[in-house]
């Protein structure tokens, strides 16, 4: 028997989904040589993350893909990011809440590049196209990982190629299982999921309309939410022509619906018939799950082999991709020797308190869904019908407003009190929905400002470490912490950008930006050892510093 064909690698990606595709991109930006397997052929029509949010955007534009997923989109550019709660599709209007997710394309202080309304189909499409740039990546599909074993230098993988039932190993250094829900990779380590299963079912059908081209909604928008006693549901547009998702609950034992169970619901939601086309169908069940591990060794999960939750709010693919950010950066550096053990432990310890914030956000905003609205008479062309849906539109602007404007977990949630984030004795910012105020607190995404028209200070940010200098009288002291990152084999570059707004925004002179864009420390003068500042963020030791006040 001929031997099994044997492969390396530095980091073998198991899930061509958007986190593994994501963290090719990432690893592949930076040069790290990396294998994604997948066995499944990711092509379909269903949307399932709809919502690329104003964080992962960024993250595109760090890759180069930014505008690559605008030109993507079929929604045109301008589109408003609207979400509607009617009690039909022609019906009444209960609430209307603008610029959802942060859609709208005017420019913000705030953040880089705005939210896009996508199909995560669309997305994966970009992903793979930024993936077959990047020459340090190898990308298959129709590949099936069996099994795994570690030593203490590395993991061996072994893989069946679907296509012909060819076996074949792979060496990496490192394992990634980024296989989603029913994670193969999870198994193997032994790692466990916990919390509550199936809080409820639920039938998404993409439907072709051609009346919607012709006679629209007479407000365009990405999400209409219809409550009415009959059918309650969520629709939303693909593109502006004829094709739509329709979600609706199944109750009780139900798991399926018949395409005329299917026509009776859209008849009644839409409120009155329409000719249509059933494309496909989707069941899914809403999650609270967290693994109780992320790592074994050489192996981590990332995405929804260790978290899930319910879509409301539109985090789960979004908070994936961070998750593939958080572990690309840091694979890099202790692959090419400037990063030490701790960098990698942070990796949970940075991204569980994140994840366990948007379980308790995305949960809450599921225990308000459009059946959970309905009130008598809210059809109604009366007095009472008209006070009905007045009272209603204040509690949908109460219970719902959160699910639709949350830049404050987008952008606000953060990493203070991390074992490779040095604290500077203030606390953290309270932790907020909907709010965000940007904060240069060591551990929060450091504060975006626009350099000019169109160029953001996350431009000017270096792949590895950079030292910003908001004050110019503090040049002397980030050239000071500039050589000591150098001569410790640190990636650094100094940036200087001499805008006046720049010290009050960041409430320092001098703050260290890690390659994922978050603040690892800050202060008004040169640290006492910076040499000992640089080896704690880059997690070869702790340093003595003030005590703060953790997260």
């Amino acid at each position: 028997m001929a031997d099994m064909q044997e492969l390396t690698t530095e980091v073998l990606i198991v899930g061509g989904g958007p986190v593994g595709l994501a963290l090719a991109n990432e690893l592949g930006m930076r040069g790290v040589r990396a294998l994604l397997v997948e066995q499944h052929d990711r092509v379909g029509s269903q949307p399932r993350a709809k919502t690329t949010n104003v964080r992962t955007m960024e993250h595109m534009r760090r890759w180069g893909l930014a505008e690559k997923v605008r030109q993507a989109s079929a929604l045109p550019r301008g589109y408003p990011t609207d979400v509607f709660f009617l009690t039909r599709l022609y019906g009444h209007e209960l609430a209307h809440f603008k610029n959802a997710f942060n859609g709208y394309s005017d420019r913000d202080e705030r953040y880089s590049e705005h939210a896009q309304w996508i199909p995560q189909y669309v997305i994966e499409s970009v992903l793979r196209d930024g993936v077959a740039l990047r020459p340090s990546v190898d990308v298959r599909f129709g590949v099936r990982l069996d099994s795994l074993a570690q030593s203490e230098t590395g993991v061996t993988a072994e893989l069946t190629s679907l296509g012909d039932g060819a076996t074949f190993k792979v060496k990496a250094s490192y394992l990634v299982g980024a296989d989603g829900a029913r994670s193969t990779v999870r198994e193997l380590i032994g790692a466990k999921l916990e919390g509550q299963h199936g809080l409820g079912s639920h039938y998404n059908t993409i439907i072709r309309v051609p009346e919607f081209g012709a006679n629209p909604p007479r407000q365009r928008g990405i999400m209409y939410w219809l409550v009415n006693p009959e059918s309650p549901a969520v629709m939303t547009p693909m593109d502006t022509d004829n094709t739509w998702t329709f979600g609706t609950t199944l109750k009780g034992d139900k798991n399926d619906l018949s395409p005329e169970e299917i026509r009776d619901r859209l008849y009644k939601s839409v409120g009155r018939p329409v000719d249509f086309d059933i494309v496909a169908v989707d069941r899914w069940s809403g999650h609270r799950l967290i693994a109780d591990r992320y790592r074994d060794r050489r192996v981590f999960l990332a995405g929804d082999a260790c978290h899930l939750h319910p879509p409301f709010g539109g985090f789960g693919m979004n908070m994936g991709i961070g998750d593939a950010v958080d572990l690309g950066w840091k694979l890099t550096a202790v692959l090419n020797g400037w990063g030490g053990s701790a960098l990698l432990e942070s990796y949970q310890s940075e991204r569980r308190p994140v994840h366990l914030r948007v379980l308790e956000v995305s949960v809450q905003n599921y225990s308000v869904l459009s059946e959970h609205l309905v009130r008598d008479r809210i059809d109604s062309d009366d007095e009472l019908g008209r006070k009905v849906r007045a009272e209603l539109t204040a509690e949908i602007v109460k219970s719902k407003a959160q699910e639709f404007r949350s830049l404050g977990v987008v952008l606000g949630s953060h990493y203070s009190g991390s074992p490779i984030v040095i604290g500077d004795g203030t606390p953290p910012p309270p932790a907020r929905v909907m709010e965000f105020e940007p904060s240069a607190h060591p551990g929060c995404l450091a504060p975006h400002m626009w350099l000019d028209e169109s160029t953001s200070l996350y431009d000017r940010f270096d792949k590895g470490f950079t030292v910003l200098v908001t004050d110019p009288s503090a040049e002397a002291a980030g050239r000071r912490l500039l050589e000591a990152g150098k001569a410790d084999g640190l990636p650094v570059s100094l940036l200087m950008p001499n805008m006046a707004r720049l010290r009050e925004l960041y409430g320092c002179s001098l703050a260290l930006i890690r390659p994922d864009q978050h603040v690892a420390w800050r202060g008004d003068a040169v640290p006492e050892d910076p040499p000992a500042v640089v080896r704690r963020v880059c997690g070869f030791g702790a340093i003595r510093e003030a005590a703060e006040t953790a997260a």
